[in-house]
């Protein structure tokens, strides 16, 4: 008996105008997102690493704040296993988009593969909030590819320049990634549950960064989102 997942074939076909939407979107994310691989390039290799050492690490890693952070760890004079710690530690988050992603894409095999390689941030909320596998399979994949791809040539750019770039904040790219944050972010909030959260996530962000390491504020925010779903609800009269 076959048990498998339905395909997205057997759903309604996608309009064009919807496939073409969807695409853009992802396409525009991957942008904003892939063009901030600069200036990580250029910080590992000031922090110390090789260009083959950085194109490494985005290859096989793919996660930028995770990726941020070990660099920032060496640069500061920690241990590359104390930066892969800290690294792996950020990467936590990851493990749980998958348990939300993988019954929403439904995929099996080396296409689970593939995707796992491309579960981040920005992918996982491009897809989770669409209505049918095959929209979420959509975004999910042309955000996950085209961010990869330009994260990647990004990276390889800007450790090849090195410290002949300069500060990637003179070119803006230190905002690209809060942006494409703020752009995925803002459709979540109609709600004023959501905006709550928001703002609780925020502040306890703000509120640790100056007693934590780098990207710790990150699963903090992310620790009050958890707890805000996990915690029931009222029923409304």
């Amino acid at each position: 008996m076959n048990d498998a997942p339905l395909e997205p074939a057997l759903e309604p076909a996608l309009e064009p105008a919807e496939r073409s939407s969807i695409i853009r979107d992802s396409l525009g994310v991957g942008l904003a997102t892939g063009a901030y691989g600069v200036g990580f390039g250029a910080v590992s290799v000031a922090a110390g690493l090789t260009v083959a050492q950085t194109c490494a690490l985005s290859l096989l890693a793919f996660t930028g704040a995770s990726q941020f952070a070990l660099v920032g760890v060496v640069a500061a004079g920690g241990t590359p296993l104390s930066g892969a710690l800290t690294a792996l530690l950020l990467g936590t988050r990851n493990t749980l988009y998958g348990l939300r992603m993988a019954p929403l894409l439904a995929w099996t095999g080396w296409r689970r593969t593939l995707g796992a390689h491309v579960l981040i941030d920005e992918s996982t909320a491009m897809a989770v909030t669409r209505p049918s596998t095959a929209t979420a399979r959509l975004a999910f994949t042309w955000t996950g590819a085209s961010i990869f791809v330009l994260w990647n040539l990004a990276t390889a750019a800007g450790a090849v320049a090195g410290n002949a770039l300069g500060d990637p904040r003179t070119y803006g790219l230190d905002a690209a990634v809060g942006a494409a944050f703020l752009a995925l972010l803002w459709p979540r909030l109609h709600s004023r549950a959501n905006q709550l959260v928001a703002v609780a996530a925020a502040a306890v962000a703000l509120g640790v960064v100056p007693l934590v390491p780098a990207g710790v504020p990150v699963l903090a925010a992310a620790g009050v989102a958890l707890v805000a779903g996990v915690l029931p609800r009222r029923e409304r009269g």
